[in-house]
């Protein structure tokens, strides 16, 4: 990553300030989810399936995360 606060080691620190994250993050989130559907959602149950779902449900999570706490950081005015 590019920006300063990528090498920071804490990671409350980390969420929401780096714009390439957040912008990684919405194309593999963007990108994971139709996949998945196209490709597994007639069979949910098998190895493969189940590891892209995990991946998706992973990249969104943390997307979410950075969202809220960018979020939570224009609001309260913290930079």
């Amino acid at each position: 990553m590019a920006c300063e606060a990528c090498f920071s080691t804490v990671f409350r620190r980390k969420l929401g300030r780096c714009k390439t994250c957040i912008w990684q993050l919405t194309i593999l989130s963007v990108t994971c989810w139709p996949l998945w559907y196209s490709l597994y959602h007639e069979t949910p149950r098998t190895v493969n399936s189940i590891a892209l779902l995990f991946f998706c449900c992973t990249f969104t999570g943390l997307l979410m995360l950075h969202l809220l706490a960018l979020s939570y950081r224009k609001l309260t005015g913290r930079h």
